[in-house]
């Protein structure tokens, strides 16, 4: 996100510049500088805090390497740019039209300044989010997501065709189970857990008997942990 940033602050400052420019240029040639009242400086000042505020609103928002802010980003920069040029415009017209007040420049840019900061704000907050949903479905399909790599290396580990054919039936039935785990399925996991321990043991040994009986039972607790499942959802 921090190379976006980059081009944003390259634009940032053009703008700026041609603000400057655009208002210096105007008054010295309508006015004259030495014609310029306090409260001209004070609406140039305060248009120049709002483009300062622009800027570390982004800042912000664009320094954070967090990745569900990919999905949320071309909306944001879109928005960024756009309150850059608004800003733009309303300091202009303010600073170089004599009829309008210096306040309402200042009113309008401290008003796209809010806005664009609220939308940052929404944007972090639905990141967070989605951050934490993300954490608690990592957290809650880790058991069968690790049971399924150890079922799959358990496999090819298998030294004949039919432990093989065992450990294939074991490894297609847990990975084909419902992912989502809870606190209610703490003791058939528990089960599992100690019922693969012994598929383990017995595909290590070699032993077809109680590979077959131990893949059984395994199976039927897997289907058990399923229908399990389905109630709870």
């Amino acid at each position: 996100m921090k190379k976006y940033f980059k081009y944003y602050g390259i634009c940032w400052a053009i703008v700026f510049a041609v603000f400057n420019i655009i208002t210096f240029v105007s008054v010295g040639a309508t006015m004259g500088f030495a014609a310029l009242l306090p409260s001209f400086w004070i609406g140039y000042g305060f248009i120049t805090l709002a483009f300062i505020g622009n800027l570390l609103c982004s800042l912000m928002f664009f320094k954070e390497e967090n990745q569900n802010k990919v999905f949320l980003k071309i909306s944001v920069i879109r928005l960024s740019f756009s309150a850059l040029v608004a800003s733009l415009i309303a300091g202009v017209v303010a600073m170089v039209v004599p009829i309008i007040p210096y306040w309402f420049g200042i009113i309008v840019d401290v008003l796209i300044l809010a806005f664009y900061a609220i939308a940052i704000v929404k944007a972090s907050a639905a990141a967070d989010i989605v951050n934490h949903v993300e954490q608690r479905v990592k957290e809650k399909t880790f058991f069968i997501k690790v049971l399924t790599v150890d079922a799959d290396t358990l496999v090819s580990k298998a030294k004949s065709d039919e432990i093989k054919a065992e450990a294939k039936k074991v490894y297609e039935a847990i990975r084909y189970s419902d992912p989502m785990s809870n606190n209610a399925l703490n003791d058939i996991e528990y089960q599992l857990q100690n019922q693969f321990k012994a598929f383990s043991e017995a595909v290590a040994t070699d032993d077809s008997e109680l590979a077959k009986s131990t893949a059984n039972e395994l199976i039927i607790l897997v289907n058990d942990r399923n229908n399990k499942c389905k109630l709870l959802k």
